[in-house]
Order: structure tokens, then C-alpha cells, then sequence
């Protein structure tokens, strides 16, 4: 089959098609039979996509951007679903101290987020340290004025008996913190690059307070 080139502007349309059938679809015969539409309707342009928003992001956090496309293949072991491919399609870009920045799309979702997924030992000491004082305070107007979603507390996630009456106890149980913003969708096209670097440019404040106090 001869490869063909999507545009861009075409992807985010292109790649939720692709998605929804292989929601409906999921077998390997399936996506074998249709693996060059995933190449080209989808590999290729995330790849180009993660390319270009990687400068954009390097260039704000003066430092190398790493970029990651997961791959579509589910780790079926240890699961009751046997289903083989996941139908969403997920990237990540981060910078050498764990931040991130964050993009799915899938057939009822699209979305970015930007933060630190899980904080280290010495990260999660300067976190508790940095919230219990002045600068959770700050952090509490910039998460507010963001207005962004937030990822729940992880289940284990835990904190000391005496932060339990704190006023920002819910942000000392945390263990690491993403801000979200959903609804995506028809902002990807005809640009999608503009869209996530705008939207990440919103989140810049949350990375910069982190860079500062982790």
C-alpha cells in the first residue's frame, strides 16, 4: 500500500476516526489489516505534533524537551481485559527535574495537563515543607485562577495527624500534581500545535512555581 501524507490540520479529526474503530474493532487482525492508516493517520503526525510542541516547551524552559508517543499495545497478563490495543492515544513531554507536560486524545476525551506525576523523596519534602508555609498559599490562588481539573489524591496517599486540620490539607496529601484542561477537542484543528502550546502556556505558572520550590 503506498504511505500517504496527513496534514496537521487533518489530525486530530483523522486520529479520533481511527480510534472509534478501533474501539469497536479491537483485534490484532483488525489493526494489522489497518496498520498503515495508523502510521500515517496517526504515528506520523503525533510524531510531528510531539516534535514541534517539544521546541515550543524547550524553548520556554530554556532546557532540552524530551518527547514520548506510548505505544498503542495493552500489557494483557495480569488483566481480565484481553482487549489488545488501547483506543486512546497518549504523549508526554518532560524536562530532566520530573516535570511534564501531558496530551490524550481518544473517542470521548481530549485533553492536556502539565505538572509532576509523581514527586521523588527530596521533591515530596520540599512539597510539604512549601505548602504548609507562604508558598501554598500562592499555589492555592494560581490552581484557582487556573481553574483547571485536578487529579484526586492517590488512594494510598496519606498525611500526618496534625495536617489533617490544615487549611490546604487536601495539597499535603498529594504525591505528585497534574492540572487538567478537557474539552479539547475543537481547538486541535486546524492547528493542534497552537493548541497545546497555548494551552500549556496557561499552565506555565503551576511549572514555574514547581521548578521553584521543588
Amino acid at each position: 500500500m503506498t504511505a500517504y501524507h496527513i496534514d496537521l490540520s487533518e489530525f486530530a479529526p483523522r486520529a479520533r476516526a481511527f480510534l472509534e474503530e478501533l474501539e469497536a474493532q479491537n483485534t490484532r487482525a483488525w489493526f494489522r489489516a489497518n496498520k498503515a492508516r495508523y502510521d500515517a493517520e496517526l504515528k506520523r503526525p503525533a510524531e510531528r505534533l510531539l516534535h514541534q510542541v517539544a521546541a515550543a516547551l524547550a524553548k520556554d524552559a530554556g532546557q532540552p524537551v524530551r518527547s514520548k508517543l506510548f505505544r498503542p499495545h495493552r500489557d494483557v497478563r495480569f488483566s481480565a481485559d484481553k482487549t489488545p490495543y488501547h483506543a486512546h492515544l497518549h504523549a508526554a513531554w518532560s524536562v530532566s527535574d520530573g516535570r511534564g507536560w501531558y496530551f490524550g486524545l481518544a473517542p470521548g476525551y481530549a485533553t492536556a495537563g502539565a505538572g509532576i506525576m509523581r514527586f521523588d523523596t527530596e521533591q515530596m519534602a520540599h512539597w510539604q515543607e512549601a505548602v504548609r508555609g507562604d508558598t501554598g498559599a500562592s499555589l492555592e490562588g494560581l490552581l484557582a485562577e487556573m481553574g483547571a481539573r485536578l487529579d484526586p489524591p492517590a488512594p494510598d496517599a496519606g498525611s500526618a495527624p496534625d495536617d489533617e486540620a490544615h487549611p490546604r490539607a487536601d495539597l499535603l496529601k498529594r504525591t505528585g500534581l497534574v492540572v487538567w484542561k478537557d474539552d479539547l477537542f475543537e481547538t486541535l484543528s486546524p492547528d493542534p500545535t497552537a493548541a497545546l502550546t497555548g494551552t500549556f502556556a496557561r499552565m506555565q505558572p503551576l511549572q514555574h512555581w514547581l521548578a521553584s520550590n521543588l
